[in-house]
């Protein structure tokens, strides 16, 4: 089965365990290119919030309650778009690490396999649903 372009045993089978070398090489290749995507992603984020942080610092005078409301919504903006995408740079990371320790693919609660379906849909994947759901009712 398919994994973003990349081969992925059936139901059942360990992600990393028992593949052909083929199939790791394009699982990692998969990842290491989502990483990059991601990694020029939140660069050029940086590269905006400090442009925007520039117009800011020579553009505030004269500024309103409305005008320096806005400015803020913009910097929370920013602020949160590059927390979430240094935080999916790092799933990714985090997943090419797994994949080299030979524990991608298995849930690191139950130690079981993800279901191909959740790898398909979310390649950096660390648990399964039933593991994740457990933790979202724990955190809430």
């Amino acid at each position: 089965m398919l994994v973003n372009g990349a081969v992925v045993a059936g139901k059942g089978a360990s992600a990393a365990k028992g593949r052909s070398a083929e199939e790791l090489e394009q699982i990692r290749e998969l990842l290491r290119t989502r990483f990059e995507e991601l990694d020029a992603e939140y660069e050029e984020a940086v590269a905006q919030s400090h442009r925007l942080r520039l117009v800011e610092i020579g553009d505030s005078a004269g500024d309103d309650q409305a005008d320096s409301g806005s400015k803020t919504a913009e910097r929370d903006a920013a602020g949160s778009l590059l927390r979430t995408l240094l935080d999916r740079r790092t799933q990714a990371e985090y997943a090419m690490q797994r994949l080299e320790d030979g524990t991608y693919g298995n849930c690191e609660g139950c130690s079981n396999p993800i279901p191909v379906e959740r790898l398909e849909v979310f390649p950096s994947a660390t648990t399964c649903v039933n593991c994740k759901q457990v933790r979202e009712r724990r955190a809430s």
